[in-house]
């Protein structure tokens, strides 16, 4: 597994099979620019890679999420159709790469989580916030589409309805109202955040990998209704039989001890 490091204002840490993404930008309340989402999607697909992580969590420093896309370089990198396509290319493969992780993800999110910061939230598996956490989608206050892909991830985490309250209106929800619309598991207090997460990225960790990758694969082959999804969840799930860890679980249960899975 990955040790500690930097790149730019992507800060990763990793061990004990917990990988950890912090966006850290606080003095641009953690705002990405076109450099942090290739790097994003560059740091997702590395931990997909790495046989030691069985789950990533993504949050953010300072006490806020992520504020989205830094639109004060959009008049360089946005600033015409032909930029925009490949900033709009860019920011989809960020999320195409949390989304397609095959180990669950988490995002931990404080304070705002506007925008592409919502995105990338949508994108994972499983949302903790803050109970000070602030969600909005502001893309027609600023005159832009939402990407299609990235709005399936909204629309699968929100509902329908709710997910064209936020974006038509670029409204804002509190954390209450957005797990009330189904977009959080759980709201905690601000300095209960960082332990709630961990716990249950540890617990998650702690389980069969190959059987946690085949669960995800099988819930995303619901989501998507395709048959190549479905066989590959298919594929993962046969792949658990003859498994060492199935063979540890099953002993583990006999002799009353908690189970050492392998990943094997």
């Amino acid at each position: 597994m990955s040790d500690n490091g930097q790149t730019g204002f992507l800060r990763t840490q990793a061990g004990d099979g917990v990988a950890r993404i912090v966006i850290d930008r606080p003095a641009r309340k953690n705002a990405m620019t076109q450099a942090m989402w290739r790097e994003m999607a560059r740091l997702f697909h590395a931990f997909a890679a790495d046989g030691g992580v069985r789950v990533v969590v993504l949050c953010g420093a300072g006490g806020d999420f992520c504020a989205g896309a830094d639109i004060g370089e959009f008049e360089t990198v946005r600033g015409d159709a032909a930029s925009a396509r490949l900033y709009e290319s860019e920011n989809s493969a960020a999320f195409a790469a949390i989304r397609d992780c095959p180990v669950p993800t988490v995002a931990a999110i404080s304070g705002i989580c506007f925008g592409g910061g919502f995105g990338m939230a949508a994108a994972c598996d499983i949302r903790i916030a803050a109970s000070d956490a602030t969600f909005s989608v502001p893309a027609a206050k600023l005159g832009l589409a939402y990407p299609v892909d990235a709005m399936a991830d909204i629309v699968h985490a929100l509902g329908t309805q709710t997910a064209k309250y936020l974006t038509y209106s670029a409204a804002r929800l509190d954390a209450a109202a957005a797990r009330e619309a189904g977009f959080l598991l759980e709201v905690v207090a601000p300095d209960a955040l960082d332990g709630r997460v961990a716990a249950l990225a540890a617990g998650i960790a702690a389980n069969a990998p190959l059987s946690v990758r085949a669960s995800k694969a099988s819930i995303r082959a619901v989501l998507t209704g395709l048959a190549a999804d479905a066989g590959k969840a298919a594929a993962l799930g046969d792949a658990t039989f003859e498994s060492d860890d199935y063979a540890e679980g099953r002993a583990a249960f006999r002799e009353r001890r908690p189970a050492r899975f392998s990943g094997r």
